[in-house]
Formats: C-alpha cells, structure tokens, sequence
C-alpha cells in the first residue's frame, strides 16, 4: 500500500520556486515543494491553432467544482480537475503514488498559454527536454 502523496498549491507569486521550465514538447517540470530532487513532468497541451488554443482556455474556464476535463496527446493525457471556484488540480503520478497537483486558476492559466502555436521556451529549457529523450533511450524496449 503506497503512503498518502501530497502536492503543493502552485501560485505564480510562490516564494519556494515550483517551476523549473517547459521544455519544447510543452511539458511542464515541477519541483514538488521546491525541492530539486522531487521532479514531476507533466504533459502540457499543444494546440495547432489559435483557435484551438481559445477553445481549450474555454473549456478550462467554464468547468465547474467536481468536473474534469482530458486533453489528449499522441502518448499522454493531461488530466485537469476543477476542486472549487479558484481550485484546479493536474492528476499525475509520483514515486508509483497517484497525486494532484494544485493551482490556482490564473496560474493554472498561464501554464496552458504554451500552448499557443507561436510559443518558444527559454534557451536553458531545452535542455529539459534533452533529458526527457535521453530517459526515454534508457527504457526497455517492448518486444
């Protein structure tokens, strides 16, 4: 049986730095509680459009407390929770333990705005995604 997992509430005014970047794939990497050995990856959204990305902004604005909403990827699902008014959770899982990651709305907001289709990360985030694709060069490969 795992141990209750805990997750922060993410707010963009956070003392304790929280997000470390988004790499080129938009997916969002998270120092759960500051801490820079407690990494999380969480897949973000990429929309083809700006309409697209409108209509996903909408979708996330209208959910109501108790409502969830999927967006798909080609290999991953990003997960949003509405918990209340201003209350948003990421479901995702950390050392083999089913956790929320919490937000506030605007913050929450302001991760999905990469999505936009003319959105570049920060130099120093590439880097990020170099080693997600060097993890993935070290998994098994399914027969």
């Amino acid at each position: 049986m795992h141990g209750l997992s805990l997750a922060p509430r993410y707010r963009l005014d956070d003392t304790d730095p929280w997000l470390l970047g988004i790499d080129p794939s938009r997916q969002y990497w998270l120092q759960i509680n500051g801490d820079p050995q407690q990494l999380a990856t969480i897949p973000g959204v990429v929309v083809q459009s700006i309409s697209d990305l409108r209509e996903i902004m909408e979708t996330v604005r209208s959910l109501l407390p108790g409502q969830r909403v999927q967006f798909q990827r080609a290999a991953t699902c990003l997960e949003l929770h509405c918990i209340g008014d201003n209350l948003l959770a990421i479901a995702d899982e950390v050392a083999g333990a089913p956790v929320w990651h919490l937000f506030d709305r605007e913050t929450l907001e302001s991760l999905l705005m990469s999505a936009h289709p003319h959105w570049q990360c920060r130099p120093e985030d590439v880097e990020l995604g170099r080693r997600q694709l060097w993890h993935s060069f070290q998994l098994p490969v399914a027969a």
